[in-house]
């Protein structure tokens, strides 16, 4: 169901992100079936595994579902009534997904997270065997992109930065062996960099520096790492200057840097265009994240135009629950890895759009959120009928286990 979702979120065009031809051609109808249809596909193996319909009431999930609340007023006033109504019920069926896989988000092993970890992964595999298919393709204009699957360089970015940084927080945590965390940072890394994208690496490096800081005090390795990078950091300032400044400005002139790569003129536009008291509050509809044809590459000026100040007070309250709740929890992996990925999300909101539709963003902050549901909110047994109770219990006496120790589960 993970797998199904997070195929959903992938962007899909039927070239490449600079217009040339795939490696492999894919049509437009089949690349749309397989995304779009992902979603349908996730909600229907929900409902047979979770045939119970049972879920676990969480702070998170209902602010995200009040979103879906907001974008279904502000359909009631949108100009394009047809394609707001679809986005509309796509967002509602991506939470109904995740209100159904919320019984599986205390498990102790982090399934999801090592799913999540497993795809990006795969993703980041497929854009590597694109470069050695098609070399030009997958680096036209001198920047790293899917030459098999339209993986823009941003989104081959997205894909490099987390999964270094969760194998650096599992190797923090002493989840993972370093001779792994190495190769795959290596790897990822050298990604990350032919990419040219600089949201998603300081994205990286705050949220790292953020678990990093969270596990100081009872990881020797936190420890070692920032005092490291803070040396590396320093040495790199000092000796390759001119060439960091190079990488960062991507050949752009001064006039691009200042307007974030004509980030701030359509911003500008959002800012001074005229709306009437509903849709100031409440949004003109759920849109395709662009104003007059132009992306808008701002989670807060999209909320703002797609869903009001009610969407973008409920995105704040979406990024600022998880850290708070995150305050209460004990030191350790799931505390780490989810400040990592709410940190990632909270930095790349800025110039990026996604916590208010499905996206990766949305999924990766419902897994952070997942991962701060405490261990003993488990009503696994207490959901159990009346008449299942008595064959639950006899198949714990028939493993003799004592009674006391029924609701735990091992490390």
């Amino acid at each position: 169901m993970w797998g199904l979702l997070f195929l959903n979120v992938l962007t899909f065009y039927p070239t490449t992100w600079t217009g040339l031809p795939l490696a492999v051609p894919i049509p437009s109808k089949v690349g749309k079936v397989i995304t779009q249809g992902a979603l349908l596909g996730a909600l229907l193996a929900a409902l047979m595994l979770n045939r119970r319909r049972l879920i676990r009431p969480n702070v998170f999930l209902c602010l995200v579902s009040l979103l879906v609340l907001d974008a279904l007023v502000a359909a009631m006033e949108a100009e394009h009534l047809l394609g707001t109504s679809y986005r509309t019920a796509r967002l509602a069926m991506f939470v109904a997904v995740l209100w159904l896989l919320s019984p599986w988000w205390t498990r102790r092993d982090l399934l999801l997270v090592r799913c999540h970890l497993a795809l990006t992964s795969t993703v980041l595999g497929s854009v590597l065997l694109g470069l050695l298919v098609a070399p030009r393709t997958a680096m036209a204009e001198g920047r790293l992109a899917g030459a098999l699957w339209p993986i823009p360089p941003t989104g081959v970015a997205h894909f490099a930065a987390i999964t270094i940084g969760l194998m650096v927080v599992f190797w923090l945590s002493n989840r993972a062996s370093g001779h792994v965390t190495l190769l795959v940072v290596a790897v990822a890394g050298t990604m990350l960099l032919l990419t040219h994208t600089r949201t998603a690496l300081v994205g990286m490096m705050a949220g790292i520096l953020v678990a990093g800081l969270s596990l100081f005090i009872v990881k020797a390795r936190a420890r070692k790492l920032l005092v490291a990078a803070g040396i590396v950091v320093s040495i790199v300032a000092l000796t390759l200057s001119s060439i960091l400044t190079a990488w960062l400005t991507r050949g752009e002139d001064t006039q691009q840097l200042t307007s974030l790569t004509g980030r701030t003129t359509v911003w500008a536009s959002i800012l001074g265009a005229p709306r009437n008291e509903f849709q100031i509050i409440f949004g003109s509809g759920m849109s395709n994240l662009s104003f007059n044809g132009l992306p808008i590459d701002s989670n807060w000026l999209a909320a703002y135009n797609d869903l009001g100040l009610v969407g973008v007070i409920l995105c704040a309250l979406m990024l600022l629950f998880p850290l708070a709740a995150a305050y209460f929890q004990p030191r350790g992996v799931k505390r780490a890895l989810a400040l990592f990925l709410v940190t990632y999300c909270l930095v790349s909101s800025f110039t990026e759009t996604g916590l208010s539709d499905p996206s990766l963003y949305l999924l990766e902050l419902s897994l952070a959120a997942s991962l701060l549901v405490p261990y003993g909110g488990d009503n696994s047994l207490a959901t159990q009928s009346a008449a299942e109770a008595p064959a639950v219990l006899e198949s714990v006496a028939d493993r003799s286990l004592p009674a006391d120790r029924l609701d735990r589960r091992p490390e």
